[in-house]
């Protein structure tokens, strides 16, 4: 098989599970967390680092919340039946060059990224970051390559004009071209409310791994239970409850339907 089909393959196949992928990467990064430098941790939460550790979260905060409304933005204004609404497989009836798409090819993967690099930050630890972006644009780049290779044999000299015109994964905000549909409220909670739950999650797991790292590891004696109650398990039940609100109303309501040009 010649190179360009086995990536094209490869990233097809990584194309169907891209949503499970993160999560276990972010779970073989684990080791590399727990085999890090205590003494720098206890610096960051304990000593005299702590404004550093401030910094780092509310950075932290602000590239995932940048990713995420870049994903609602993608997400509620991409027409239905273009290359930017394809889940299972790869399906584009017209080739979308506008909006969001008028200045960057991926902003979906962008997104993802922020989401994740934020996490990444949050923990505070430069080899897990650099582990999980390098891994990330790997197994991206193949999925990146598998549907552009889908969308120039659709559209041919359309595409290549576009991604001439247009980058990959870094924007060029001076390219913008407004799109046909309007951002909708309706259609960014409706597809979203699963992946801020995600991001959620991910930070209550990456608290409580950093908790276990620095506090229980180093304990001489038992932590009492109520310690293992932290602030992020109560933002997380907050987020469960409204995540299920959401879901009843999506499944037994007709409010959060949008127009057919979106659906």
């Amino acid at each position: 098989m010649a190179l360009i089909q086995s990536f094209e393959k490869s990233g097809n196949t990584l194309f169907k599970y891209r949503g499970q992928i993160p999560v276990l990467v972010f779970l073989l990064a684990i080791p590399l967390l727990f085999g890090s430098n205590r003494i720098f941790y206890f610096q960051l939460f304990m000593g005299q680092w702590q404004g550093l550790r401030i910094a780092l979260t509310i950075i932290a905060f602000l590239v995932t919340l940048a990713g995420l409304a870049l994903r609602a933005y993608t997400v509620s204004t991409t027409p239905k039946g273009t290359s930017g609404r394809n889940t299972s497989g790869q399906v584009a009836k017209t080739l979308n060059t506008k909006g969001i798409y008028s200045i960057v090819r991926h902003p979906l993967y962008l997104a993802n990224y922020l989401v994740w690099a934020g996490v990444l930050i949050f923990t505070m630890n430069i080899y897990v970051f650099l582990f999980v972006s390098l891994v990330y644009w790997i197994y991206y780049e193949r999925i990146m390559f598998a549907e552009e290779a889908f969308l120039r044999q659709q559209f041919g000299e359309e595409f290549e004009a576009w991604a001439a015109r247009v980058p990959a994964f870094i924007p060029k905000f001076s390219l913008f071209e407004k799109g046909d549909l309007q951002f909708s409220f309706k259609t960014f909670i409706r597809r979203e409310y699963a992946t801020i739950f995600s991001a959620v999650f991910s930070y209550v797991v990456a608290d409580y791994l950093l908790f276990i790292l620095i506090v229980v590891m180093n304990a001489p004696f038992k932590i009492p239970f109520v310690k293992w109650l932290r602030p992020s398990f109560y933002i997380l039940l907050a987020f469960i409850v409204i995540t299920l609100i959401i879901k009843l109303i999506k499944h037994k309501t007709t409010w959060l339907n949008a127009d057919a040009s979106r659906d």
